[in-house]
């Protein structure tokens, strides 16, 4: 396994936790919002592994809160840039070299925010409405050659990402979840890779919820 992030401290720490799970992984560093930089990733991927298989894109950021007439254009770019472009960079890339590698499956990380609104979030709303419809297409021209495509949609999540947020905003958030609570990283996980693995043969083109009933009401 290729662990790819920015971080490259954090690439190699979950890279050595999966080594001493007995796995075998590879750090790499890489900003997502850069076409060459994914190019090189996923090329660095098939020369310590031998080919591509399976990939997970999943890297963003908050993003400025803003309402939309007054949502600054760099937070706009940023956002965009990370949250869509470096989902369809590594979709790009990823998907070339399953072809050579006879097929596989690719999970991109979405949001509830795929499918629904949220005040002073366009564009984070923005960037994960297009990437449902990315994987939707991609799975599409794909799927008779062998590569199946989801996304995954989870609600609020128990991560550094929320911890910036005064609590009286976290709690707010955490009520807007019927289950009471926040979701952690491995119910994410959980998912995710049950739609990698092959007891999900028949299932592309999918966008799957993990929100705690966020989208229910």
């Amino acid at each position: 396994m290729l662990v790819a992030d920015r971080n490259r401290n954090g690439a190699e720490e979950v890279a050595k936790a999966i080594e001493a799970a007995g796995g075998r992984a590879v750090a790499h560093e890489v900003d997502v919002a850069d076409a060459a930089a994914v190019e090189a990733m996923v090329a660095a991927t098939v020369a310590a592994f031998g080919g591509l298989h399976l990939a997970v894109n999943n890297a963003g950021i908050g993003g400025p809160s803003a309402a939309t007439a007054d949502y600054p254009l760099d937070g706009w770019h940023q956002v965009i840039n990370i949250k869509l472009n470096g989902v369809f960079y590594g979709m790009k890339y990823e998907i070339a070299a399953m072809l050579k590698s006879g097929g596989g499956a690719i999970v991109n990380m979405s949001s509830i925010l795929g499918t629904l609104a949220f005040a002073q979030a366009p564009a984070y709303v923005s960037a994960k409405h297009a990437v449902n419809g990315l994987t939707k297409t991609a799975a599409v021209e794909y799927a008779k050659q062998g590569i199946r495509i989801n996304a995954v949609g989870p609600a609020f999540i128990d991560t550094p990402l929320l911890s910036a947020i005064d609590p009286a905003a976290l709690q707010y958030i955490t009520g807007l979840h019927p289950v009471g609570r926040l979701g952690t990283s491995q119910e994410v996980s959980a998912l995710t890779c049950f739609l990698l693995s092959d007891e999900a043969s028949f299932i592309t083109g999918s966008y799957h919820l993990v929100d705690g009933g966020y989208a229910a009401p």
